[in-house]
Formats: C-alpha cells, structure tokens, sequence
C-alpha cells in the first residue's frame, strides 16, 4: 500500500474528535454531529484496518507497513509499523470501536459532543500503543490513554466515578514510572530507542532482571494481575457501558502487549529466570478471583473479577515460552477482548431497561427476552470455553502450552475453568431463568434492531475464530517463532522451588500449533 496507511488510521480519529468539538450549532444539532461522526470515522477505521489485514504478508515476522519521520531525533521519531500480533490488536480495536458508539447511540444524553470526542481520541492512542516502533513514542500513546478513559469514567460513570477514576488513573499512572526509567537507562546504553534495533540488543543480563521488573510493573498493573487488580472492579462497575467494554476489550490487552512486545523479547535471560513469578501470581488469580466473582451480587463487578481470571490465562501462556503457549495467549486476549466485550454489552441493554445491576432483580428473560436470552447464553457459553467458540481455542492452546512446561501450573489453571464455569452459568441462571412477578421486568422489550447490530458481528466473529481460526493464527506464527528464537538459545533456569516441576524445554517446535 503506497498510502501511510498507519499515519492515516491513527491520525483520522483525532481530526473527526476536532470537527466534533469545534462544529458550530444548538446542542442538539452539536449531539447529532457527535454521533453521526463518530460512527462514520470508527466505521472508516474498520475498513481501514480491513485492508491492512488484507494487504498484509503472514509468511515474516518484518514490520510492515513502516513509516518514519524524525521529529526530534536522537530522542523521539514518529516510527510506525506492524507485524502479526499488532495486526490482530489493531483489528480488535478498530471492530469494537464502532460497537461501543452505537451503544451509546441512547444512553448518553449529557455532554454528547465530548462523550464521542473522548472516545475518538482514545482509538488514537490505543492504535498509536500497537503500531508505535520508537521507544518514547509508545510510551507517549500508552500513558496517553489514560487521560480520555480517565475523563470518561470520572464524567459520565456511575455515583461512585470520581473515586473509580482517580483510582485508576492513579494505579496505572504509578505502575508506569519505573517503566519510563528503565527506558531511559536502555537508550542510554543502546544509543537508540528504535524498537526493532532494541529487540536484537543483548542487554547485560546484570541489569536485565532490573529492567524485566521495572516493566513488568507497568505491563502487571494494565493487565491487571493479581494483587494490583483492585482498580478494575471499581472501574468497571462505574464506567458506562461503552466504556467498560473498550477497557476490557483493548485496554487490558496494552499489558499483555507490553509482555510480547519488550519483557520476552528485550529480556529472555531474566524473563526464563522470573518464569516462577508469572507462573504463581497466574495461579493465584485465576482461584481467587474466580472465588470472588462467585459471591457477587452486581452483574458488571462479576464479569470485571472474571476478566482478571482470564487474563492470568493470558500471562501463563505468554511465559511457558513454548508455541502453542504464546499462540494461545495471543488469542485469549483476542477472544477475550470479544467476548467480555459482549458480555458488558449485554449489562447494559437490560441496565438501560431497568437501571439496576443488581442480579437478583432479575430472572425469568428467556420468557420475555428470548432473542437476548440466545445472545446472552452464546457469550456466557464463550466465556466457558465451550468447543465451537473462540473461547475453547484460546484455552486450548493454552492449557497445551501450559502443561508442556508444569503440570502443576496446568493442575492451577483447569480449577480456574471449573470456576469460571460455575460463575458464569450460575449468573446465567439467575438472569434468564425461573420465574418472574415484578411487572417492570416482564414488561420490558427484547432486543430492537440497534442492539441486534450490536450484538449480532460478534457473535458472528466468536463462532468465526472458535469454528475456523486459522485467519487469527496466521499472522502470528512468524513473530511468535522470532520472539522464542531470541528466547530458545538462551540456557533455561533451574526450576524454582516455588514452582518445582516448571521446566522449559530448550527445543521446543516453533512451528504452526497443532
């Protein structure tokens, strides 16, 4: 593609969030623009990314698509370019953008203009985070996202969204400065903050442990992982529902990104030699917070405790060094990023209904909601890992990845299935089940054709990556194969006693997952 097709999809937000808050008019006419322009540029943005993927070459692990300019070199240039892990992010960004506005197409009635402007600019900064290839220009778009979700939950969240703001903000903000150090201390060592020049350095493996740890406790925090998780409940229960499904749909995965993009690649010696750390904090999330959201009486808290349980399915894979392991991690945070999305878009068709979150309000939908009720089942279904959904494939790979390496952390992560299971059909139960005498709840309506649009493309991209998966995995063979060859000829740790059966196998296939 001739065109700076990245500048373009990065940059394209942010003017369509400029014409809508400098657009002249009465409010409504100015609410209008807002919503009118924020799906015809989030839609552009889809066929955009329709044609990177497209266009793009699944047979390299090269950046594609590279563009640079020097803005003030030696310190920042606007470097752009993708491979095949960034390629899906990317896709999963630019899918659930348009979602996220048509579900706000009602709901939000107070401050229309900046509602969509801020969500605009968000697809900026998070599009930035995946295609940036300088070291300071990621960091700019990853701390930069921060400030439109900040303003989101703090404006137009629930009653307690000044404190799910400020407590978010502040988490994430203060896991990132020991990140930002470290990157200081690896420029001035490599003399560059070229990513792809970084990726094929071999910092000193005395201060590599020290760099791994700094990172991580950005990338831990995003994720989040157990126990700097606290912040996300809170954000979730607050947030709007749109809101809740960028955060859990792309923005937890700036994390595990990070993971894939710098802790493996940049740090194999301290990455195999810290394995123990990932691996226990893994374990430990995926019991308790599964544990947690068993007792939750609020719909949208249980499925936030469940998106951290996921996400330790995400941190294991990463860190089993081994093919299927990191394929399968990949394609969690995909899945996942569909699925959790739907599954608060589903909150909130029955919250605009009824305003309340609560689950025992509920029960008896399958009688007067059937068609959401189908929806409802095909997501919870998905969040289970039932065979056929996008779920089954990610934990599969998974769960292989993971018991090549220790059965006991595989032992770990199948208990968190078993919960996972019991949570999620438990919260089926009580919502669409029994039988129901409050009139309010009988008299709501199914689905109209605005949440049928909504909901209907991912269900159809679930069944799509659970029936036929190998469009999501081909393009992440070649990077995944490069970021294990940098970690294979390292020697592996010594098993910790922590974790005494975690082995990693020095030759391990780095071919297509089976």
């Amino acid at each position: 593609m001739s065109l700076p097709i990245l500048s373009i999809l990065i940059l394209l937000p942010l003017a369509g969030a400029a014409w809508i808050l400098l657009a002249p008019g009465s409010d409504d006419a100015r609410a209008t623009n807002g919503r009118v322009t924020a799906l015809a540029v989030t839609a552009l943005e889809l066929a955009l990314g329709a044609g990177l993927w497209l266009n793009f070459d699944t047979s390299t692990a090269a950046f594609q698509f590279v563009e640079q300019v020097d803005l003030f070199a030696p310190f920042l240039s606007w470097h752009l370019g993708i491979d095949g892990i960034a390629l899906m992010l990317i896709m999963l960004s630019v899918f659930l953008m348009p979602l996220c506005i048509l579900a706000s197409w009602t709901s939000i009635q107070k401050r229309v203009p900046e509602y969509m402007a801020a969500f605009l600019l968000m697809e900026t900064l998070m599009l930035g985070v995946f295609a940036a290839q300088d070291l300071f220009l990621f960091y700019l778009f990853f701390e930069g996202g921060l400030i439109p979700m900040y303003l989101i939950i703090g404006i137009w969240g629930g009653a307690r969204r000044i404190y799910a703001s400020y407590k978010f903000f502040l988490y994430t903000l203060l896991g990132s400065v020991l990140m930002l150090l470290a990157m200081i201390y690896m420029t001035g060592v490599a003399h560059t903050t070229d990513i792809p020049t970084l990726l094929t350095f071999n910092f000193d493996p005395s201060v590599q442990t020290w760099l791994w740890l700094a990172f991580f406790a950005s990338f831990a925090v995003k994720m989040p992982m157990w126990p700097v998780h606290t912040w996300l409940p809170d954000a979730h229960v607050e947030a709007p529902t749109a809101g809740s499904v960028i955060l859990a749909g792309v923005l937890l995965k700036l994390g595990g990104y990070g993971f894939v993009r710098f802790s493996l690649p940049m740090f194999p010696l301290a990455s195999l030699n810290l394995v123990w750390i990932v691996a226990v904090l893994s374990v430990v999330a995926v019991v308790y917070t599964s544990l947690v959201a068993l007792v939750q009486t609020d719909m949208k808290k249980l499925i936030a405790y469940s998106s951290i349980a996921h996400m330790a399915f995400v941190t294991a894979g990463l860190f089993v060094f081994n093919t299927q392991g990191v394929e399968g991690g990949i394609v969690m945070m995909l899945s996942h990023g569909l699925v959790s999305g739907a599954l608060f878009l589903c909150v909130g068709v029955i919250y605009d209904r009824l305003h309340t979150r609560e689950i025992a309000a509920y029960g008896g939908l399958a009688n007067t909601m059937p068609r959401y009720a189908l929806f409802f089942l095909l997501f919870t279904m998905a969040s289970i890992g039932l065979p056929a959904t996008s779920g089954f494939v990610a934990e599969f790979l998974v769960l292989l990845g993971v018991f090549a390496g220790s059965t006991w952390l595989a032992l770990g992560m199948t208990t968190g299935i078993i919960l996972g299971a019991a949570y999620m059909l438990w919260l089926y139960r009580r919502v669409i089940f029994g039988t129901q005498d409050r009139a309010d709840v009988l008299a709501m309506p199914d689905l109209n054709r605005r949440e049928l649009a909504i909901l209907l493309p991912i269900a159809l991209a679930v069944l799509w990556m659970g029936i036929y998966p190998e469009p999501f995995l081909r393009p992440l063979r070649a990077p995944v194969a490069n970021i294990l060859a940098r970690l294979h000829p390292v020697a592996p740790a010594p098993p910790h006693r922590i974790v005494p059966t975690l082995r990693i196998l020095p030759a391990l296939p780095t071919g297509p997952a089976q």
